[in-house]
């Protein structure tokens, strides 16, 4: 095979219509070989090349023969040196940090460990034997592909609805989807999933992680795998276990095309991305990639003893991006999913651990600075999961300008509040219109907080009105896993009930939790199956459990239809409604032209609160005016956007009351949109004069809209 000097730029492997180029950096190394493969799983390689050239610290080669579809792995030389960082070790096949596709899953076989399992984990000495039989090959792919005119959505973030939801578990069990596409991007892509994305209204799904990852040794030997898939490997691989066409790259093609198709149903794909560590683990873990080819560069070690690793995330090790080819790698990374793979924005996993410069969590880091500057990533969607498991690692509301945040205190506040906690009635006034502490002083708006109550690390939604407890026996820890979580009333049940009132209550908690998450100031985002009262059986750390126990249940009984009918009506209020999706916080006071505040707080005596009630928070129950005509929000075009006004009335309490109509002006008569204590609501039409009293149930949530101001056109 001829073999040409090739160049250093771009990395990986990049078919460019005539041969293949190779560049893999790597500092410490001391000679590089590249292994050419014909079958996956093969022993030998066909080929092995010495990279001769090196410019820069990245070693490459150009084979003008290569082709697309050609496996290929590397074995790197240089120091097995655990005790000063360096564990080279050409014995062990390694994956290119930058292949864009695999032939396989990476899996933890004991040819993968750098050291002998055998030997007492004695990392310390060099395991000699080949692992290239279990290590997956990069494969070469040609990047054409036909978007046609698709292009990045840009959705408004003010217009943002997400689901947040796995490929597989999504798909696996959808009757409507060929049997042969289920559990694969094809299956996301198909008309029936589109057909429900569409008819339930949301704007955008959150891909829990896609990049190819690897399941931890200790699920593997208690038979469970890594469902969830945080343990990456590979950060530009779409993972081939979600693929129906997995042979030769075809996976990235498929991928391309569940973009392509959502984008076309006006849908954005957002991906759950794991840039905090990688799936080889501590200093007893695999030798897959990046801890063979340059351990000391892409990780980071514990200063005063090198051997180990610095580990702010919980599973192992922590990536250093303190390192400009680390950090660069993650940046090409992001660049690549948007640029060649059209993927509209990025939820960052354990994200603090990405802005540590030396120890603390630093906003002005490095990894900051450059999204920032960058001209294709500053204008994407940038979701922060704002802690990690460090000191001072949780950092709600601490992110820079041009982030959103998973809101946790939101979480926390709302679940309180529905619980019946006490003294929260200035703490759901911040979360229901957009946490302007956390983000107002620091010239952010409401779409930086990303609202939810449950997300795929906890429990779903009808887990957290059904179970006090965990149920996490299933992962084999005896329940000590998953978090103990501030849970909501439950009836004093665990799990099903045959009690018909506590069945009721239990209802109503759910719609009461999705009326206040699609009421809210800020974006909201939906758990996946919740809107149909999907469960877990009350495991709220289902991350092993690739099973029933995880992938969605269609077949929905009449109150999983309800729920269903019900979220798709709160989603379409708040599609119609732009006072409740405000680009902009709230005054709290009155605006030109306008007779009434634009926020204003009552309690049940239709009387405005005062600040010492505020500041006590033992109000039984609050309402909420916002007022449509005082929004001080222009459209596109400049024109007011101007809005109906909307009540809402909010009691957690056990027992019901009456709670009078504000009236700021005579025969105000305002209208029941909808009333979460009624499962069913009547046909109808409720409405209450100004000054009268509303019974307002106990645990219950209702919206009201005014009908004497005259309608006017919306933006």
């Amino acid at each position: 095979m001829r073999v040409w000097p090739g160049q250093p730029y771009p990395l990986g492997a990049t078919w460019d219509g005539e041969g293949v180029n190779f560049a893999l950096f790597s500092e410490n190394a001391t000679a590089v070989d590249l292994c050419l493969f014909d079958t996956a799983d093969q022993e030998h390689e066909t080929h092995r090349i010495g990279i001769g050239e090196r410019t820069d610290q990245v070693w490459h080669v150009y084979l003008p023969e290569a082709r697309p579809g050609q496996l290929y792995g590397y074995r790197v030389h240089g120091p097995f040196a655990p005790e000063e960082g360096h564990r080279f070790n050409p014995a062990k096949l390694l994956i290119d940090p930058y292949t864009k596709a695999l032939s396989g899953v990476p899996i933890c076989a004991e040819e993968t460990f750098g050291y002998p399992l055998n030997n007492g984990h004695d990392d310390l000495s060099r395991d000699s034997r080949n692992s290239a039989r279990v290590v997956p090959k990069g494969v070469v792919i040609d990047q054409a592909f036909s978007w046609g005119s698709d292009q990045l959505l840009q959705t408004p973030w003010e217009q943002t609805i997400i689901y947040e939801c796995h490929v597989k578990g999504f798909t696996m069990h959808h009757p409507s989807i060929p049997e042969r596409l289920r559990g694969t991007y094809a299956g996301l892509a198909s008309p029936a999933s589109i057909d429900y994305l569409q008819r339930l209204g949301i704007t955008a799904v959150e891909l829990l992680p896609v990049h190819s990852f690897i399941d931890d040794k200790h699920l593997v030997d208690r038979g469970l795998t890594n469902y969830w898939g945080y343990n990456s490997i590979s950060f530009f691989v779409p993972d081939v276990r979600y693929s129906a066409f997995p042979e030769q790259g075809g996976n990235v093609n498929e991928f391309k095309t569940m973009v392509k198709t959502l984008h076309s149903a006006g849908i954005e794909v957002i991906l759950d991305v794991v840039y905090n560590h990688t799936g080889e683990g501590s200093h007893l873990g695999p030798t897959l990639s990046f801890r063979g080819i340059d351990n000391a560069t892409y990780y980071r070690l514990t200063p005063e003893s090198p051997r180990y690793y610095v580990d702010y995330t919980g599973c192992g090790n922590t990536l250093n991006v303190r390192h400009p080819r680390t950090l660069q790698l993650i940046m090409d990374s992001l660049r690549y999913w948007v640029l060649e793979m059209h993927v509209d924005g990025f939820r960052f996993d354990l994200a603090s651990a990405l802005a540590r410069e030396l120890k603390d969590v630093d906003r002005l880091s490095a990894f900051f600075d450059i999204i920032h500057q960058d001209p294709v990533l500053s204008q994407i969607k940038l979701i922060a999961e704002p802690w990690d498991l460090g000191d001072g690692g949780y950092q709600v509301g601490n992110f820079p300008i041009g982030w959103a945040e998973w809101n946790g205190k939101y979480r926390d506040g709302i679940r309180r509040y529905w619980k019946g906690d006490g003294g929260l009635v200035a703490e759901m006034g911040y979360r229901l219109t957009g946490s302007s502490d956390l983000y107002g002083t620091s010239g952010r708006s409401p779409h930086a907080s990303i609202n939810y109550v449950v997300a795929h690390d906890g429990f779903t939604l009808q887990d957290l009105v059904s179970y006090e407890q965990k149920h996490n026996e299933a992962n084999g820890e005896e329940n000590r896993d998953g978090s103990d979580e501030n849970l909501s009333w439950n009836g004093g049940v665990e799990g099903p009930s045959n009690d018909p009132d506590i069945t009721t209550l239990r209802e109503r908690q759910k719609r009461n939790f999705l009326a206040t998450l699609l009421l809210s100031q800020g974006i909201p985002m939906l758990c996946g199956g919740d809107e149909i009262g999907r469960t877990q059986q009350g495991n709220n750390n289902a991350y092993c459990q690739d099973n029933d126990l995880s992938w969605h249940d269609w077949d929905v009984d009449r109150a999983g239809q309800q729920l269903l009918a019900f979220t798709q009506q709160l989603i379409d209020l708040r599609r119609n409604h732009p006072v409740f999706r405000r680009r902009r916080f709230f005054q709290g006071r009155l605006l030109r032209g306008s007779e009434v505040k634009d926020l204003a707080w009552f309690r049940p005596d239709g009387k405005e609160m005062t600040e010492e009630e505020w500041n006590s928070g033992f109000v039984r129950a609050i309402g909420m005016r916002l007022a449509g005509d005082a929004m001080n929000e222009m459209d596109a075009r400049g024109e007011p956007i101007v809005d109906d006004t909307f009540l809402v009335l909010l009691n957690a309490h056990h027992e019901s009351l009456p709670f009078a109509m504000p009236a700021h002006r005579k025969s105000l008569r305002w209208e029941v949109v909808f009333d979460t204590a009624i499962a069913v609501p009547k046909r109808r039409v409720v409405r209450v004069r100004g000054g009268e009293e509303y019974p307002l149930h106990a645990r219950s949530l209702a919206l009201f809209r005014l009908l004497a101001l005259p309608r006017r056109s919306r933006g």
